[in-house]
């Protein structure tokens, strides 16, 4: 537990550490947070076509509200912390990337729904907007990210052969079940 501990927190400090570099922000997190807002602006324009994408801004172009995506906000820092839980747990490297992979899909599935409903919680209420973006989403997406890792932990192979079936019998003696 101590190592996984020291591994979890050191990986956290490394990819946060990157995260914050110019170079990533540029290449790798601004288009991030454009396509979670154009992404966001495809799957709502079926009910709401007055909804439009540009950069980082998710739009209605009727009421000429907006959100502008942020950092916190995209999914980056919560997809980090499951990074460093799965790559800083012992487990199969198969098993980390299966377990990444779901998991990334899984946080940000989430995170979309999130931006979603954020959107027009601040078309209705800014109020109410305001306590679910800094209150309810955040706490909802980290349990997001506990949940899958748990999950995910639950789904690796057992390594101390209580799964492995029984050896066979050593002498001439009937095995009972």
């Amino acid at each position: 537990m101590i190592r996984f501990f020291i591994w979890f927190v050191a990986l956290l400090a490394l990819l946060f550490g990157l995260e914050l570099t110019p170079w990533l922000q540029r290449w790798f997190v601004e288009p991030w947070t454009g396509a979670l807002a154009h992404i966001s602006a495809m799957l709502v324009t079926g009910f709401d076509p007055g909804v439009t994408a540009a950069g980082k801004i998710l739009r209605s172009t009727t009421s000429g509200f907006a959100v502008s995506i942020e950092a916190g906000c995209n999914g980056v820092e919560a997809t980090i912390v499951l990074i460093a839980a799965i790559f800083a747990f012992p487990s199969p490297w198969t098993h980390r990337l299966v377990g990444l992979a779901a998991g990334v899909v899984a946080v940000q599935g989430l995170n979309i729904i999130r931006v979603i409903s954020l959107f027009y919680l601040g078309q209705w209420n800014r109020d109410v907007f305001e306590w679910a973006h800094l209150y309810v989403w955040q706490a909802l997406i980290m349990l997001d990210v506990l949940i899958v890792w748990l999950i995910w932990v639950r789904t690796l192979p057992r390594i101390d052969g209580h799964d492995a079936p029984p050896p066979p019998p050593t002498s001439g003696a009937p095995v009972t079940a």
